[in-house]
């Protein structure tokens, strides 16, 4: 099968290659996923899993690429849950190849059905952005009808997101970003923006929910206006000021077949639309990653 590959950690995207690898192997409880659609992480040659197993060995050749979305291919032994031919869409581990390739394994747990009525390019910009927007809003911050969350980057993948997952839990929305950001953030629902070029970051007021993807100064600052027992999560980096009454917290996002479930509905129903900046097929895979924007990869056209 075709793949992308890279073959030398300090290289970085210059050692990222179309290639042929073997065809994956379904392991015990394993699908094996014809690739329709990927999504990928620009700064994943960085992370170590990329480059090495769990016991910490090399992998290389390595397929980056973590979010897919395909037809069930083949079912390893044990495999329940999930027929060949169905739909599906997902999130991979981040210890094994991923879906910049014609075929991928991945755990059945890790996947859920895609309703017919949503594209492949459209599920596969998902995974990530939706399962991170969810599990800070939900699981962490318990985000709650009538509350203020306060949205770092709400012109990005997981803003955008977070911000449509917002509205539709009856939160008041406060957004932050570019100012050319402002009226996708209008669109979105988002009640107030603040341009982090020219506005005070101070100006939002008291919020229930911080919602981070920024890190640094803005997260620092971005404490202080928590109310009284609310939560800031970030997915940047640990928190460095926490707050005294209230909690900061730091997460990475985890594959969850429920909430992929509950994703797809959204989907189905029209009501979550996330970004997507272009598309580009597999061998343009290495230029993708020096471009702006959302970028999914695309193997068939069907």
């Amino acid at each position: 099968m075709r793949a992308i590959t890279a073959q030398d950690r300090a290289a970085g995207v210059a050692g990222l290659t179309l290639t042929d690898l073997p065809h994956p192997h379904a392991a015990e409880n394993d699908v094996i996923v014809q690739v329709h659609a990927a999504g990928f992480t620009r700064g994943e040659l960085d992370w170590p899993g990329t480059w090495t197993d769990r016991a910490g060995r090399d992998r290389t050749p390595t397929v980056p690429g973590h979010e897919v979305s395909g037809v069930v291919a083949e079912l390893g032994y044990g495999t329940t849950g999930l027929t060949i031919g169905q739909r599906v869409f997902g999130l991979t581990d981040w210890l094994r190849n991923g879906t910049l390739a014609e075929y991928t394994a991945v755990e059945a747990r890790n996947l859920a059905p895609l309703p017919t009525d949503v594209d492949h390019v459209t599920a596969a910009a998902l995974p990530i952005s939706g399962l991170t927007a969810w599990q800070a809003l939900f699981d962490h911050a318990q985000l709650k009808a009538g509350q203020t969350v306060l949205i770092h980057g709400v012109g990005g993948a997981v803003g955008s997101v977070a911000a449509q997952l917002a509205r539709d839990t009856g939160a008041h929305i406060i957004g932050t970003g570019r100012a050319s950001d402002q009226a996708m953030a209008s669109d979105l629902g988002v009640h107030a923006f603040l341009d982090l070029d020219g506005d005070r970051l101070e100006d939002a007021g008291a919020v229930d929910v911080v919602l981070d993807v920024i890190g640094g100064d803005i997260r620092d600052r971005s404490t202080a206006l928590l109310r009284p027992g609310g939560t800031l999560v970030t997915i940047a980096d640990p928190p460095t000021v926490h707050p005294q009454d209230g909690r900061a917290i730091f997460f990475v996002v985890e594959p969850h077949r429920e909430q992929l479930a509950q994703l797809a509905n959204r989907l189905h129903e029209g009501r979550l639309v996330p970004l997507v900046s272009a598309v580009r097929p597999l061998a343009d895979a290495p230029k993708a990653f020096t471009e702006r924007g959302r970028t999914i990869i695309q193997m068939t056209t069907d």
